[in-house]
Formats: C-alpha cells, structure tokens, sequence
C-alpha cells in the first residue's frame, strides 16, 4: 500500500479504539487522513449522520462515499481492495 491517504478516519484524541486502529495501519503502511471530530463540529455531524445520530468513533470514510465504524484491520484491508 502507499502512503497516501485512502480514507479519512474521524477520530477522538482520547479514542482507544482509534489509537489501536491507527497504529495497526501504520505498521501496515496504510495512508488514511485523520480529523478529530472534538475539533471540527461539521465532521461530529457527518459521524453522527453514519451513525444513528451517535459520535461513535473511529469512523472511516472512503472515496466511494461508503463509511466503516469501529471496523478491524481485516474489513478495512478487504474494502482497499474491493476500491482498488
């Protein structure tokens, strides 16, 4: 994988959910954009518009516009490929 951003991961700094995920990435060299959504209110909205109305984080978006919560290293590996 490169190391240009495949999806952006709207995270929390607190999330460990999300520090896990992203240092599994990481040592995948799998390039993701991360925005912390205690920072940005319009992206808690979009998370919350996923999400049943809940900030539940990490919540991955890709180019395709499809969105992934709380998902393992495996499913977001298998969605790469599937956008590939």
């Amino acid at each position: 994988m490169s190391e240009t951003a495949t999806f952006t991961m709207y995270s929390t700094p607190w999330c460990g959910y999300c520090h896990r995920l992203r240092g599994q990435l990481d040592r995948e060299g799998i390039g993701y954009e991360v925005v912390d959504i205690e920072q940005q209110p319009e992206a808690a909205q979009l998370v919350e518009s996923v999400n049943n109305g809940n900030q539940t984080v990490p919540t991955l978006v890709y180019s395709d516009g499809s969105a992934q919560t709380n998902p393992s290293l495996a499913q977001v590996k298998a969605k790469l490929a599937e956008l590939a």
